[in-house]
């Protein structure tokens, strides 16, 4: 994995080198063993390519990018890796010489030999910038999932672009915040691709290349896209046949995920995702796995050491488990560094102490990201299929009946989390799925601030967008690609790629691995969820591989203790930040900020990630001097 970035002058004009090596510079921490540029200024539009590699396959200089194809004319900046180079090299090596043994020369034949539909050929994670310099054309793409970030920005004179925002303000992307995205980022603690929080910057989405030349940036078009079959006509197969084939596919991804000529880990918590490419790593890693899960002390909650350590025993893996006090006031601004923009899902903080402790021994982490995603592990999902079947009126009272008792102090309490069902499963479908995802639903924007926050049509725009874009297919299938659109694309993997580059770190899921994902999304729902059990073919093709106590654990999401935080260690943040004359009240009501925090110490309820989306928030705005 590494950093890439350039700038592309409409006018002919050269890059500034200095520009270029402050791009480069900002993404220092993403590629921290070579740097690489390249300047054409030959004729108009001029192209400056910035390269900082994080060595991983052929760590020889002869891999170091930008990388060119024989005679120079296309050059390649490649962030990610591409699973199916070897057998793409082999199509391409009677036409064409190579120099390296690394995937990244491969991109510039192919493109030699098929143009932009080299892209759709490519089996991997990643976001490549391409140079043409005998048509004077510049090609971005993305993944198919979008693992990969890439960021740019454009004006009348030259177009910038990165894999991080940081790079882009190095190279002078004005800093103006992008207030009509405001009431998004509340509500999903993410701005939804294609925006940003930045004025004028935007997120390449995922399976698009971008296509920028003389005649100016022309708009993203998609290569591919995520099918479900229409409803009632799914693969007619039975689940010992569905999970024979899930175990032949993951099996494949996982192998596939351990070429590298450095040493590879295993991020390792308790769930079954991450449990079961550990024990295919065991079968397919020569040794003994390294695996690694850090755990919190004082809240048993939140602690997977206990379960990862079951796997680990059970697997005989080479096991590091880390307990961690993470003073989460001192690491905030770190995070903050990390993700550019304000980013409310608090589980980066683990996220990064994990990556931190896996590092010191390793450069390439497998994970179990993605496994909620492919097989509908989600309790949210399991409310979306039993609320659809509620009459209207039992829908309403129940409401009315939820509102009868106290919400109680705790985030995952199970009276919290019934009258967080009971409330919305009488409101419209798309607003419903809507308030069962966010931060701040409707009503708590309305309360924050009600004209410029709560535009519904414009806090909705994604889920709806998504939801039409399958809606023939059955309820569950809609909302498995909603997920992997929205949540999956804009919070699980912009802080996996963020909190692993910190520490210059590979992160690579192979329950993301584009053949499985395909295959598993054609299968009856049936096979993903039954009654109240998610994962239902990915648990069978591994029940003989793991303990039954991790296969029939409940779903628990990587969290950390924000609520006792907020009224602990985190309370004199608060109050200094949010309550002390903040930044954030140009936009928002600060009595509703008051209200909000008086609610969370009394125990009313439990405000936690909705004052962390708002402590983030503010520390962006004074980052940048804004409001």
């Amino acid at each position: 994995m590494c950093g890439i970035a350039g700038i592309l002058s409409f006018d002919g004009r050269p890059p500034e080198e200095a520009g270029l090596r402050a791009m480069g510079d900002a993404l220092r921490h993403r590629g921290p063993d070579a740097d690489g540029y390249h300047v054409d200024a030959s004729a108009a539009p001029s192209v400056g390519l910035v390269h900082r590699r994080l060595s991983i396959i052929d760590l020889s200089a002869a891999a170091d990018q930008p990388l060119a194809n024989e005679d120079g004319s296309v050059h390649v900046l490649l962030n990610g890796e591409i699973y199916n180079f070897q057998e793409l090299r082999g199509g391409l090596e009677g036409r064409h010489a190579f120099r390296s043994h690394g995937d990244t020369e491969v991109i510039a034949h192919l493109y030699e030999d098929r143009g932009d539909e080299a892209v759709a050929a490519l089996d991997g994670m990643f976001a490549l910038a391409l140079w043409d310099a005998r048509a004077r054309r510049l090609v971005l793409a993305r993944d198919h999932f979008g693992k990969k970030p890439l960021y740019y920005w454009h004006d009348e004179r030259r177009l910038v672009f990165g894999s991080e925002i940081k790079a882009l303000l190095a190279a002078g992307a004005p800093v103006e915040m992008a207030e009509e995205n405001l009431g998004e980022y509340l509500a999903f603690g993410y701005v939804p691709t294609p925006r940003t929080l930045f004025r004028g910057i935007r997120k390449l989405p995922p399976a698009c290349l971008l296509v920028a030349d003389a005649g100016g940036v022309a708009a993203p078009r998609a290569y591919w896209d995520l099918r479900f079959p229409p409803a009632g006509e799914a693969l007619s197969v039975d689940l010992p046949e569905a999970a024979g084939r899930v175990r032949e596919l993951l099996m494949q991804a996982v192998r596939k995920r351990l070429v590298a000529d450095v040493p590879l880990g295993l991020l390792l918590s308790g769930g079954v995702d991450s449990a079961a490419v550990a024990a295919f790593m065991a079968r397919l890693v020569p040794g003994r796995v390294r695996t690694f899960t850090v755990g919190f002390e004082g809240d048993a909650f939140f602690d997977e050491r206990p379960h990862a350590e079951r796997v680990a025993r059970h697997l005989g893996t080479d096991h590091h488990a880390t307990v961690v006090r993470p003073q989460a006031g001192a690491l905030l601004e770190t995070l903050l560094d990390h993700h550019d923009e304000p980013f409310g899902d608090s589980s980066a903080l683990p996220t990064y102490l994990v990556a931190r402790e896996a590092r010191a021994q390793v450069t390439v982490a497998l994970n179990g990201d993605g496994g909620d995603e492919t097989f509908a592990g989600y309790d949210r999902f399991h409310a979306a299929l039993i609320a659809d079947r509620i009459p209207g009126p039992l829908a309403r009272a129940l409401r009315a009946a939820s509102r009868l008792f106290p919400e109680g102090p705790s985030h995952h309490g199970p009276r919290r989390r019934l009258r967080r069902f009971a409330e919305k499963a009488a409101l419209p479908f798309d607003e419903r799925i809507f308030a069962w995802s966010t931060f701040f639903d409707l009503p708590a924007l309305r309360a924050l601030d009600g004209e410029l926050v709560a535009d519904r049509d414009r806090v909705l725009s994604s889920y709806r967008q998504a939801l039409e874009r399958c809606k023939e297919a059955s309820l569950l299938s809609r909302l498995l690609y909603l997920n992997a659109r929205t949540y999956l694309l804009d919070d699980l993997l912009p802080k996996m790629d963020r909190m692993t580059m910190a520490h210059g770190l590979e992160a690579r899921s192979p329950m993301l691995d584009r053949a499985l994902v395909e295959y598993v999304a054609a299968l009856p729902d049936g096979l993903k969820r039954r009654g109240g059990r998610g994962k239902v073919v990915l648990k069978k093709a591994v029940a003989d591989l793991l303990p039954p106590e991790i296969l029939d654990r409940p779903k628990h999401g990587f969290g950390v203790p924000l609520g006792d935080w907020f009224r602990g260690e985190l309370r004199g943040r608060v109050e200094a930040l949010l309550l002390d004359r903040p930044r954030l009240a140009r936009w928002l009501q600060p009595e509703a900020v008051r209200r909000l925090y008086a609610e969370h110490l009394s125990g009313h309820g439990d405000r936690g990630h909705q004052l962390w989306t708002l402590l983030t928030l503010e520390l962006w705005l004074r980052r940048h001097r804004l409001g």
